[in-house]
């Protein structure tokens, strides 16, 4: 079915949605209201069970008690109880066991369809279009007609989880938004959903497939969405959330159970680095154990990857399901428990036991079983060293392997062999080109500094063959200019330190000495290195000791964070680091090898290169920087001291397949410029001043500046991460003060959007990516710091530096700052001026806030006739677990009932500001 009008209202979607449905096997049926959902439910029950059953449906006190087992539990308890059987005492106080979904035979489940399902809760809600499956909502689709983004129905759902979702409706494991053309899915969550967490469905080429239709017809076939629902799901036990995998992860998992089940054969994936390989590959391993001719799936690792936060994603698919010790007879102890049939260990282990003499016997039982090793980035040269050994041992095992980067001939191992020799065929490929086309990961953003010239060559020394000696590279002059030019364009890289940095250096050698130039720079930034040392290195007589020169590095660690690392036990130094770079509370980590494999931070945005890369370990370096994290942070940053242009030009091309670095590598700072002016000019069409904004006629003339605004203000954020960037009004064709009063004007809309919570607005699902304008170094913090230091008695200072606090605070753009603007603002013209050298900034300030946070308290325990100290103990309870005690709120207010919903919702909101502002 193809959906013709280019004008489609929601309704015409919904309507040609719902026949496409039901001409694939879905029943249409009627289900307005919850009422309707829990009595078709139990048709469904009754249908489902009808053995167990034994010819007597369920009564209306057995039909009760169920929904009193499976109701009111959050969606991450739905999910298990959906996938486990249910028990219930039936009237005659037999036992009866019921099954929600059939998880191994689908032609025992009934698929169905329905629309506009009314649902009460804080507000009324109507949904689009629900699946249901045994007649309970595990699919819900919300669609926009066509010409209006399909964010705006992920905010729409964003909105129903606040308001409406409970019941049977948090058993929904699957959204879909679509907008008709364009369309995505994602995982339901107790959780906030984040928009980097929507995934275009594709085939399994990575061709995308968007268009509603097409999307029905493919993702949401029943087989297909049944297969999602119970193979491609995973209920994170740690976090207590669930998570979808995306097409590319289920189709390789696919080709994966193929190759091994129908084949003797091994194989390899090519999935890009930072494409959630480790979750493909412990899907597979944990279908692969489901099969009875397969003994033992062994998940190797390296062990210098097997970190803490590799152990926290495993334990997240499977509780305790990683043994990190360095006992070799743990593994052999899992070898012999025949119940354990999925082992995760590391290829330093499973080399030991294989040639141990004293594990023999165990070992012998694998012997000529079939056993499957799923090997963790397979490209790495310890595999290849072990390849013989293993096979050797176990003489009917299959190899699966996973890589972000194969060798391939231009970048074979130094023994000469490919990927390919030692795994044979390529069983799927996602490459980096296509996880930035579908924004799963971000793209590089590459400058080339010149460091080194000689006036006899009269051009960059590094592009000469045979100069680039080490004495050039490690002069001090060197190193200091370096550093001095990364300490004064970091703040513009980081986004003002709300990201981190990493610098990828030759040697040791080098990474003391950029740690002390840094040292001697008096930078502000905080700043350590890490690395292996040897025990018994060589070295200079004038040159300190790596480990004596890591253990200063430590000691200078320990000051600033009030730790007690020391080179006897760098492990817990290096885990230290790791969790600290991830919180970014380190601002630059220098590295030579350590960290630029494997190391996943979605706070680390900038790679600063003063080393030789190429091929599998240039691409391995970059990637550190290109997790998605936020709209702030829109590609990775890299910038090279070393002239690795054609290095850069010839991996990339190399893993991208392709001889176009176009979609990898992102566009220089003068072409971001030129963007900048036609956008500019574009906004500058819908409002010529700022306030002319105010004069705009109408919602849609709002929305349209609201959307030129937005990719301005995009583009500005790239280009404010160049070296280049300067706001010059000349070269942007804005001044920086105009641009903020714009911003002024853009909150407005934002704030307005949001403040009627009952006003229907096109403006209402608009995604304003208000996080793309916030300033983040504006906090209390900041402000209070303007105020301390100055000298009172100079009335001029003071006036100077309370205006100077005014202006930020008004300026300020984060969510936090604007609840606070209003009472920073009271402090600052009516306290600040009467402080004197004596007082204490810090302490005046809290007592203003405590003084004024009480006068609200007492002012709303008035309005909803709650005593203070119940509104104040009902807050305690919201900040300590983040969760509002409805249900004490609920009783704590008497009044008739619709007077008494309006101060329940009035107090919750009260609450909920209150903590964020006084927090």
């Amino acid at each position: 079915m193809v959906y013709q009008s280019q004008t489609q209202s929601e309704a015409q979607l919904e309507k040609e949605m719902i026949e496409q449905l039901a001409q694939m096997g879905y029943e249409k049926v009627q289900i307005p209201s919850i009422k309707k959902l829990q009595e078709n439910f139990r048709v469904q029950m009754n249908r489902l069970n009808k053995e167990n059953l034994k010819g007597t449906n369920l009564s209306d006190k057995e039909f009760e008690r169920l929904l009193l087992t499976i109701e009111g539990k959050s969606v991450y308890e739905s999910a298990k109880l959906l996938r486990d059987k249910q028990t219930i005492a039936r009237d005659d106080d037999s036992t009866l066991y019921l099954q929600l979904m059939d998880t191994q035979n689908y032609s025992n489940n009934h698929l169905q369809v329905t629309h506009q399902t009314t649902v009460v809760g804080r507000y009324t809600n109507r949904y689009d279009v629900t699946l249901l499956v045994n007649g309970l909502p595990l699919v819900q689709i919300e669609l926009k007609k066509r010409g209006l983004h399909f964010v705006e129905s992920f905010n729409q759902i964003m909105r129903y989880r606040k308001d409406s979702y409970g019941g049977l409706f948090n058993f929904l494991q699957v959204f879909v938004a679509s907008n008709g053309v364009d369309s995505k899915y994602f995982a339901n969550s107790d959780r906030e959903p984040m928009k980097s967490l929507m995934f275009f469905w594709s085939d399994d080429a990575n061709k995308r497939i968007t268009k509603l239709d097409a999307f029905t017809a493919s993702f949401l076939q029943p087989q297909t969405i049944q297969n999602v629902i119970t193979k491609y799901m995973v209920i994170n036990d740690t976090d207590k959330h669930l998570m979808v995998m995306r097409p590319y992860q289920i189709f390789a998992v696919e080709r994966i159970l193929k190759q091994v089940i129908h084949s003797n054969d091994n194989g390899y994936v090519w999935h890009t680095t930072g494409s959630g390989k480790t979750l493909t590959s412990f899907k597979a391993s944990e279908l692969l154990t489901q099969e009875q001719d397969i003994k033992k799936v062994i998940f190797l690792v390296d062990r210098v990857d097997l970190d803490d936060q590799t152990m926290k994603e495993f334990n997240k698919f499977q509780e305790g399901s990683v043994d990190r010790t360095t006992k070799t007879s743990v593994l052999v102890e899992q070898l012999k428990n025949t119940q354990q049939k999925l082992i995760i260990t590391t290829i330093q282990k499973m080399a030991y036991a294989v040639k141990n003499e004293r594990y023999k016997d165990i070992m012998a039982l694998y012997e000529n079983e079939k056993v499957v090793f799923v090997i963790d980035e397979c490209h790495r040269s310890q595999f290849g060293d072990m390849n013989l050994l293993i096979k050797k041992h176990f003489k009917k095992a299959q190899y699966i392997g996973f890589t972000g980067t194969p060798l391939f001939v231009a970048n074979k191992s130094q023994d000469g062999r490919t990927t390919s020799d030692l795994f044979q065929d390529c069983l799927h490929s996602y490459l980096i080109k296509d996880a930035i086309h579908d924004g799963n990961v971000l793209g590089f953003s590459v400058e080339y500094i010149s460091t080194i010239k000689e006036k006899e060559l009269g051009d960059n020394v590094t592009k000469v063959p045979g100069i680039d000696r080490q004495e050039l590279w490690l002069a001090d002059e060197r190193i200091g200019m370096i550093a001095g030019h990364i300490a004064s364009i970091h703040h513009n890289k980081t986004h003002n330190k709300k990201y981190t940095g990493m610098l990828a250096v030759e040697s040791i050698p080098a990474a003391i000495k950029y740690y002390d130039a840094f040292k001697k720079l008096d930078t502000g930034l905080k700043i350590t290195t890490i690395y292996s040392y040897g025990t018994n290195e060589d070295s200079e007589d004038s040159q300190e000791h790596s480990r004596h020169a890591l253990e200063r590095v430590m000691g200078d660690f320990n000051k600033e964070y009030g730790t007690n690392h020391s080179t006897d036990n760098t492990s817990s130094y290096f885990a230290d680091v790791s969790k600290k770079v991830k919180a970014a509370q380190i601002d630059l980590l220098i590295v030579v090898n350590m960290f630029l494999t494997g190391f996943d931070a979605k706070t680390l945005s900038t790679l600063y290169v003063d080393r030789p890369l190429q091929y599998h370990g240039l691409i391995q370096a970059y990637s550190r920087t290109n997790r998605v994290e936020g709209p702030k942070k829109m590609y990775g940053n890299i910038v090279c001291y070393r002239n690795l242009k054609d290095k850069t030009d010839e991996a990339v091309r190399l893993f991208s397949q392709t001889g176009d670095t176009g979609t990898v590598l992102m566009k220089e700072y003068n072409e971001y410029l030129a963007d900048f002016k036609d956008q500019l000019d574009e906004m500058l069409d819908i409002a010529i001043i700022p306030d002319a904004v105010d004069e705009l006629v109408g919602e849609t003339a709002e929305k349209e500046f609201t959307l030129s605004f937005r990719e301005l203000t995009r583009t500005l954020m790239k280009l404010k991460t160049f070296i280049e960037f300067d706001f010059n009004p000349a070269d942007m064709g804005i001044s920086e003060q105009t641009y903020k009063d714009f911003r002024s004007k853009y909150l407005r809309l934002y704030e307005n959007s949001k403040s009627d919570k009952l006003l229907v607005s096109v403006l209402k699902d608009v995604d304003f990516e208000i996080e793309l304008i916030q300033t983040d170094r504006i906090n209390v913090d900041y402000i209070l710091e303007l105020l301390r230091n100055i000298n009172y008695e100079n009335k001029q200072e003071r006036d100077t530096a309370v205006r100077r606090a005014i202006k930020e605070v008004n300026e300020a753009s984060s969510d936090d700052m604007r609840l606070k603007r209003e009472l920073l603002l009271e402090f600052l013209k009516g306290v600040a001026p009467t402080l004197t050298n004596n007082d204490s900034v810090d302490q005046k300030y809290r007592d203003f806030e405590s003084e004024r946070r009480k006068r609200e308290i007492q002012a709303m325990s008035v309005k909803v006739q709650v005593a203070e100290e119940k509104l104040e103990y009902f807050m305690k309870e919201y900040e300590f677990s983040g969760v509002s005690p409805d249900q004490e709120i609920n009783d704590a207010i008497k009044a008739p009932f619709k007077e008494k919903r309006k101060r329940v919702q009035a107090l919750k909101d009260f609450i909920y500001d209150n903590v964020r502002k006084y927090s």
